[in-house]
């Protein structure tokens, strides 16, 4: 698996200050954890808790988790500390660095080189580190197009919502949730649509960013569900509460996922010799082509992302095939 394709149905946010928050994560069952030392952590609590996250980290005990570590932005006097004092001192237990509040790809660019030195200081695998950017204000959003195509470290773009909120002036305290007096339809809709492109266009996943209701698992729901409809790949969750919904959300059901594999199944063999060479059949009441197949591939790599087992599995019917019909 590609490490763009690693999934990330649930991302969970950790204080990188907070010992007894980290090692709970580890026991949890969220797709990513990204240990926090931007919002989440007290300006000075910043420097030991570097320290924390890197301990934390060499210790293991993280499993499959994409380790993840969210330094501060390059507007602050933190970030290049942040960055060297975690990558040298963790960086062959770390997977991403996350960049918030990312406005344009010369932020991107300068991580990049910077994580390139100290892997080539250090002797880790030069590249492997990956980038998450942030999208959290105009600017950035302006031009994600640039940002998602500024390394071939990049792994996924995130709508941060709060920041983004309040620098377009957003007339809402719930971060996440829609503004009171929008009326119908999504006032995210256009940043989810804006960011999924630029991701896509560049083999990129994207992230939809919290919902800080964390005990109305149902709201949570209802937003992840929008954003999984969209084609987002997965969701920050900032309680153990949203995990189970987050997987869930970002998972396909079961009969799409056997479908899906169904779909591909027969295509392959109808378009093979021994089924006829046709390229449009049908399968059971519905007609499957090329376009079909490709809608089904994405599915399908969810639920195989997922760790899904098919449990419906579509067979050949050869004496129909050597009928014609």
């Amino acid at each position: 698996m590609s490490r763009t394709q690693r999934p990330r149905r649930s991302c969970l946010a950790v204080p990188g200050s907070n010992p007894k928050m980290i090692e709970k994560a580890k026991g949890l069952d969220s797709d990513q954890v990204f240990l926090d030392l931007e919002d989440a952590c007290a300006p000075l609590a910043k420097p030991g808790a570097r320290k924390t996250i890197v301990s934390a980290l060499n210790e293991g005990g993280w499993g499959s988790k994409i380790r993840v570590v969210r330094v501060n932005d390059l507007t602050t006097h933190w970030t290049y500390r942040d960055v060297v004092e975690v990558v040298e001192g963790a960086g062959e237990n770390l997977d991403c660095i996350m960049l918030p509040k990312v406005q344009s790809a010369a932020q991107i660019a300068w991580l990049d080189f910077t994580l390139t030195q100290i892997e080539k200081t250090m002797g880790f695998e030069v590249g492997r580190i990956g980038i998450e950017a942030q999208i959290e204000d105009a600017a950035g959003l302006i031009n994600v197009d640039e940002i998602a195509a500024a390394s071939p470290r990049t792994e996924t773009i995130i709508f941060g919502p709060g920041d983004f909120m309040a620098s377009i002036n957003m007339k809402s305290l719930v971060i996440g949730e829609q503004p009171p007096g929008y009326g119908v339809g999504d006032a995210f809709h256009y940043p989810l649509m804006r960011i999924l492109m630029a991701a896509r266009a560049n083999g990129l996943q994207a992230i939809d960013g919290p919902y800080v209701q964390v005990r109305n698992v149902e709201g949570f729901r209802r937003v992840a569900g929008q954003a999984a409809a969209l084609g987002y790949d997965g969701k920050w969750v900032l309680h153990p509460a949203q995990i189970e919904a987050a997987n869930d959300t970002f998972s396909p059901a079961q009969a799409d996922y056997d479908h899906a594999e169904n779909i591909l199944a027969a295509y392959e063999w109808f378009t093979s010799d021994q089924g006829g060479r046709k390229g449009a059949v049908m399968l059971g009441d519905e007609m499957i082509d090329e376009a079909s197949r490709k809608m089904a591939l994405v599915i399908a790599g969810q639920g195989r992302t997922a760790g899904m087992e098919r449990l419906n599995v579509w067979k050949p019917e050869t004496e129909t095939v050597e009928s014609g019909v």
